[in-house]
């Protein structure tokens, strides 16, 4: 394994803030100092050459002069057995570039905090330094070797819910961390005294990932009753009917998350294949609306975390032989408010969207 040095991972700002936040945990703290490091899984010695491109490729961020680094260390790390979306990026870029030896990449920060405190308080900035849903503290470089470590896949476990009953699945539910709720239990319960034998964890594991929060399906297209009474639509049905009993305007609907509805003419610009020559159409110019949840984490997003990234899509779309023509994009975020937890039961919390304009897109 390869340990290089970054750049300086706080801006002024950032840095001044989470030092204040940690002298108000531990009033001990008197410095901190923060940089990025780099850690390289190579099969072979790199030469001269590829130190040299590997050195660039890691090089970037501002160009701040790199401290020597005093106070404890509390490197944070992606879990271990996880992969990162910097360092999927990363090594991807690394192996386009020649570097054959890399087999991948991966990035820390290694934060320096000066000042004398105790084990129990050491603990305290530990958690205030990293998400523990998707990283850990270790306290040297070297333990960074297990971001590499290969591991043997492990052998499918049968939950004996048919010895041990609802409580083996209980069981399972929190020594998995499925997040299943009662209903769910009784569903799997249910469904695997019918077909006379026990689950296995993967089988139980996909079960949780396909009915989790971020998925609304089961909700959606889910029998409900109101006051004991049977609905004939579900939540979804309910939902399209609006459109069923008032159309107008709507040119397309339920099709891919997105709908299209009536715009205005206006002029376009762009190129006519026959004159070659810019100049302005008027044509119907529709509105096409996308909606689009999933987590899309990447090496540019701000972070990897769980919230959704909004991901923008805008299409250009012309025969063959003809130019395309820009369509302008309009990215939605979205933000978390708490002033209602009564319609969820694990307590999270409702999301408003902003629309924010956008100048127009090529891609």
């Amino acid at each position: 394994m390869l340990i290089l040095r970054g750049a300086p991972a706080l801006s002024a700002f950032r840095h001044s803030k989470l030092l204040e936040q940690l002298s108000q945990k531990v009033p001990a703290v008197s410095g901190l100092y923060a940089e990025f490091a780099h850690f390289a899984e190579v099969t072979g010695v790199l030469t001269g050459d590829e130190q040299q491109v590997l050195a660039r490729l890691l090089k970037y961020g501002p160009s701040v002069p790199v401290q020597e680094p005093t106070g404890r260390l509390f490197l944070v790390l992606p879990r271990f057995g996880t992969i990162s979306p910097w360092s999927s990026k990363a090594s991807d870029i690394a192996r386009n570039c020649g570097l054959a030896k890399i087999q991948r990449l991966e990035r820390g920060i290694a934060f320096y905090v000066a000042g004398e405190f105790s084990e129990a308080e050491a603990q305290l900035i530990a958690d205030a330094l990293h998400d523990r849903m998707t990283q850990i503290v270790v306290a040297n470089l070297e333990q960074a070797a297990g971001l590499f470590s290969h591991a043997e896949p492990k052998p499918l476990t049968a939950i004996d819910i048919l010895g041990g009953g609802r409580a083996a699945l209980e069981q399972a539910n929190s020594e998995l961390g499925l997040a299943l709720a009662e209903d769910e239990i009784d569903y799997l319960m249910n469904a695997f005294q019918g077909l006379k034998r026990n689950p296995h964890d993967i089988e139980l594991m996909m079960f949780a990932q396909a009915n989790s929060e971020h998925c609304r399906h089961k909700i959606f297209n889910a029998s409900w009753d109101i006051d004991g009474q049977s609905q004939e639509k579900s939540l979804f049905g309910m939902i399209k009917n609006t459109y069923q009993m008032h159309n107008e305007g709507v040119l397309s609907a339920y099709k891919d998350n997105a709908a299209v509805i009536v715009g205005s003419v206006a002029g376009r610009f762009y190129p006519n294949p026959e004159t070659r020559q810019y100049g302005a159409v008027q044509e119907p110019v529709h509105i096409l609306m996308k909606v689009e949840t999933h987590n899309h984490p990447t090496a540019i997003a701000p972070f990897p975390g769980p919230p959704p990234v909004p991901a923008a899509k805008s299409a250009t779309k012309a025969p063959p032989g003809a130019a395309p023509s820009p369509r302008p994009a309009s990215p939605v975020s979205p933000f978390p408010t708490c002033r209602s937890r009564a319609s969820n039961s694990r307590g999270k919390c409702r999301t408003a969207s902003l629309s924010a304009s956008s100048p127009p897109s090529t891609s």
